[in-house]
């Protein structure tokens, strides 16, 4: 058993993190010391390093949950991990390719010739709404 602190230290997830994930939920209450002290086992460590890990790949909380909650049970199918793992994967490639094109967008207004404002491509980029991002 190891006080916030620690269970901070060892997962890399801030002490506030940690209390908010107890209080939504994702992380169960831990059980504490006669001064009031959260303490936390091996498995609540397994638990947030697990959630940190989820977060890092851009899962939502909801999704996380619902990912913890299969893990909890692991003799359900694996599908609906496969589905939230797929979905996720849809969203991480739209948002790359929106990426891409703002990337192509800023590289082609970010190519000042020199002159006055009145004939920057940049200015002129961001007055324009149409302009693909």
């Amino acid at each position: 058993m190891r006080p916030i602190g620690k269970l901070a230290a060892a997962t890399g997830v801030k002490v506030p993190t940690i209390r908010f994930y107890e209080e939504i939920g994702l992380l169960p209450a831990a059980p504490r010391t006669a001064s009031d002290r959260r303490m936390y086992d091996d498995a609540a460590e397994r638990r947030l390093s697990f959630i940190r890990h989820a977060r890092q790949l851009g899962f939502d909380l909801d999704s996380i949950r619902s990912l913890l909650d299969l893990s909890d049970h692991p003799d359900r199918p694996c599908a609906e991990a496969s589905i939230l793992a797929e979905r996720h994967l849809a969203e991480v490639t739209h948002k790359i390719a929106r990426l891409r094109a703002l990337q192509r967008e800023l590289s082609r207004t970010a190519e000042c010739a020199g002159g006055r404002v009145s004939a920057c491509k940049v200015i002129e980029a961001l007055h324009d709404p149409s302009a693909p991002v």
